[in-house]
């Protein structure tokens, strides 16, 4: 089960040992339950074992909350913005 640390109003979440299915459902959960303190939320997904975890993340993770996707620097990670 992924773990998540939140500092400063931005929740990071490591998901990249995670099945997509899983990722996924984990990731709708974690919008729904965080609170209006918390401005984006930093996933990390991982992109050397394939791209099916970041296709999930940046595409099929769906919520109100999110305001915008972006992509890091860092091309194993992406930042959802929330409202």
């Amino acid at each position: 089960m992924a773990g998540y640390t939140c500092k400063n109003g931005v929740v990071t979440v490591d998901i990249h040992h995670m099945y997509a299915p899983d990722a996924k459902r984990y990731l709708e959960q974690l919008l729904q339950k965080v609170g209006d303190e918390v401005e984006s939320i930093e996933v990390i997904h991982g992109y050397n074992s394939g791209n099916s975890l970041q296709k999930t993340v940046r595409q099929e993770v769906r919520s109100r909350k999110i305001k915008r996707r972006c992509v890091s620097m860092n091309p194993g990670v992406t930042i959802y913005y929330l409202k």
